[in-house]
């Protein structure tokens, strides 16, 4: 702050007549750059430039932590001139090819003006500034060397301001090396809980924004609905029919349902008959609600996969739903411009308290994308991980997301994984039952269950880690269980729970950090069972842990202490000074030299 001060008073040299005392100007809201430059003020009072070849000023200040003369205008109000400049790496571009929406920098968007058609920038899209303001009524003339800019704030009023080198927005954390030997220290260090909540976004009326709810539209009876993805509820997981799905966010669900009379509801239960899943039409833009009639707003549900109605044919209920998967294509701001739907159907046996497993699927892809672009996969990141998106684990040379156990309605072990979110810890379990085999071949499917097929080798060290370039990915270190028991010759030794440590850090500059992770580790906790057993039940758990280990840098410079001493002879200058003063009565120059003389110094102190 210190800095910010003497730079702002190398700025300014203020004539002032008499009997106008300066006033702190106040904060304007929705400042808009005019196209003045500050410089000498000629005698008819317009302003002239005072720099030429400088470089273009960012023309939005940004936050500033100088004193109470110190304003910090927004970005411009009406939208017409797009202020901000693109960034080298944009971490909002999370689909190859495709406009990321709200992401200014996104250079598939090709647009102009991102503000004109975007409500806001995403954090990280834009660069960040810090500006310093006074009243522009108190400026005679500017020689910063600084870029400068003259705003009018939301009364009219003028403010001068001049940008700022700061170079706390351009600090560098360097990596930290992590391997088995400091692992557990790091954890111990910087573990902690990291659960964080979520919120929803408001809705516009004219188009789609990322989260609101899709509109449907069921001509035979001329209602307004929502397109719905059941999701299970409490313990048992029980299907919620008003969990809406969100636009552009695909989701994987799964519930149970359970039935009484399984004679009645085979063919009368509308869950279990495909044709409720796309006997309606899809709005495109939430503003077809205006026009129904208009069929341009409207998409059909296209029918992908055959399928047929329930059909109860002696003790077995037919042509169950058990699977609905939705493809919807979109093109920005233009909304929805596809759906599409396939189903996966079963047999059901007609019995007391029937049971049915229900898994629900939405996915979005941009309307025509590019193929290329499309076999690549979707990031987690740009570089660095954002959270909430999975985590990438490398098996065998092929990309996926790492996952986590996940239960059926009656709380075994179910095929369908939760995806390991980054940043977001989590515990999750099952019951596995087992026929009597063998010691080893019941360690291996155990260890499968847990691992979710084959154990991933490597982790993804960025959200955009690409598989053929290894020096992008992390090995993973692991710790099985001991072979035999001890003090046991009849007993197997089986894991019953796996503990997923990862350390990650932020990288990169202050005013953009990048997560990263460093390292990760797997832990199985074990226990002996006897190896008599006809049948096996085991109850598995797999909790995930992220850890943050992040360091601040220290300040590339220092800054003034209070506990500073000056020399002794520090003031002897102006001792000097001060008596040549006495013997010249009247004079003010050697006195206006002295303050200039002191500036410099001060000035060079703090570089």
């Amino acid at each position: 702050m210190f800095a910010s001060l003497l730079s702002l008073l190398q700025v300014l040299f203020l004539m002032i007549p008499e009997g106008v005392q300066p006033q702190p100007s106040p904060s304007p809201s929705g400042a808009v750059p005019t196209h003045l430059n500050v410089g000498p003020r000629t005698q008819g009072g317009t302003l002239q430039s005072s720099s030429e070849g400088t470089e273009t000023p960012w023309a939005v200040p940004g936050t500033s932590t100088v004193g109470p003369n110190v304003v910090t205008p927004s970005a411009p109000g009406n939208g017409t001139v797009d202020v901000f400049p693109v960034l080298p790496i944009c971490v909002c571009d999370l689909t190859p090819g495709t406009c990321d929406i709200n992401c200014c920098c996104d250079k598939d968007c090709y647009l102009l003006h991102p503000r004109t058609v975007f409500s806001f920038c995403l954090p990280g899209s834009v660069r960040s500034s810090s500006w310093v303001c006074v009243d522009n009524s108190l400026i005679f003339r500017s020689n910063s060397p600084f870029p400068s800019r003259v705003f009018m704030d939301s009364n009219g009023i003028k403010q001068f301001c001049v940008h700022v080198n700061n170079s706390k927005l351009n600090y560098f954390q360097k990596l930290q090396k992590v391997n088995a030997t400091n692992f557990q220290a790091l954890a111990t260090e910087f573990g902690g809980e990291s659960f964080t909540s979520t919120f929803q976004t408001p809705s516009p009326p004219p188009f789609y924004r990322a989260g609101d709810p899709i509109l449907t539209y069921f001509p035979k009876w001329s209602i307004i609905s929502l397109l719905r993805q059941p999701a299970g509820v409490g313990a048992g997981g029980l299907c919620a029919e008003s969990n809406p799905a969100g636009f552009l966010e695909s989701e994987s669900t799964t519930c149970a349902r359970f039935f009484e009379n399984l004679t009645d509801s085979c063919t009368l239960e509308p869950a279990l008959n495909a044709a409720s899943y796309y006997n309606f039409t899809v709005l495109k833009v939430p503003r077809g609600v205006s026009d129904l009639q208009n069929t341009k707003f409207q998409v059909p549900v296209t029918l992908v996969s055959q399928a047929g109605p329930p059909l109860l044919a002696g003790n077995t209920c037919q042509n169950v739903v058990s699977k609905v998967v939705y493809e919807i294509e979109t093109n920005g701001t233009f909304g929805i411009q596809k759906v599409s739907v396939s189903f996966e159907q079963t047999n059901l046996t007609v019995k007391p308290s029937t049971s049915l497993q229900q898994h629900f699927i939405i996915r979005f892809r941009a309307f025509q994308q590019n193929t290329a672009a499309a076999l690549s996969g979707p990031r987690s990141g740009n570089p660095g991980y954002i959270v909430g998106k999975p985590l990438l684990a490398l098996s065998g040379g092929i990309k996926h997301s790492m996952t986590l156990l996940q239960s059926q309605g009656d709380g075994t072990c179910s095929v369908k994984r939760h995806e390991v979110q980054f940043g977001v810890n989590a515990i999750s379990g099952c019951k596995l039952r087992l026929e009597r085999v063998d010691c080893s071949r019941l360690q291996q499917k155990i260890y499968q269950t847990l691992d979710g097929g084959p154990r991933p080798e490597h982790v993804a060290i960025f959200g955009n880690a690409d598989p053929a370039q290894k020096e992008e990915w992390t090995r993973i270190l692991s710790r099985n269980c001991n072979v035999s028991a001890r003090h046991c010759t009849s007993c197997c030794v089986i894991p019953v729970s796996l503990e997923i440590q990862i350390l990650w850090a932020y990288i990169g500059l202050q005013s953009n950090p990048q997560a990263h992770v460093l390292r990760t580790r797997f832990l199985y906790q074990c226990q002996s069972m006897q190896d008599s057993q006809q049948e096996t039940e085991v109850s598995l758990t797999t909790v995930v842990t992220f850890v943050d280990v992040t360091q601040k840098p220290e300040p590339p410079r220092g800054q003034p202490r209070v506990d500073w001493k000056l020399p002794f002879d520090f003031f002897f200058p102006f001792k000097v000074a001060f008596s040549r003063v006495d013997s010249q009565k009247g004079s003010v120059s050697p006195i206006l030299t002295l303050c200039l003389l002191l500036l410099g110094v001060l000035n060079l102190e703090t570089k």
